[in-house]
């Protein structure tokens, strides 16, 4: 029988093919995140890899710090501490 590898070039254009190990809780929790959010496996670690990656960036950190100054200024788009708290929170701090 013949089987088609799915990290055939035919199939896959846009990326790289790499294969991970995913314990069975990270799996069922992505399962389970898949399913809510209608996304797919591949689409949720990839932006999961993402996010690490930008997070590992300190000149981004520091960045997003000064970009958070001009928040406090009055504007027609009122501070939402809530949001930029939780984006903070996902920012690693500087080691040093």
């Amino acid at each position: 029988m013949y089987r088609l590898n799915p990290c055939s070039p035919l199939i896959w254009v846009h990326g790289v093919c790499t294969q991970i190990y995913l314990s069975e809780p990270q799996r069922q929790g992505l399962l389970a995140l898949a399913q809510r959010s209608g996304r797919s496996l591949s689409a949720l670690i990839r932006e999961a890899i993402d996010r690490f990656l930008e997070n590992q960036q300190p000149e981004e950190r520091l960045a997003k710090l000064r970009q958070g100054r001009d928040l406090w200024a009055a504007g027609p788009n009122p501070l939402d501490g809530l949001k930029l708290r939780q984006e903070l929170d996902r920012i690693p701090p500087e080691s040093g």
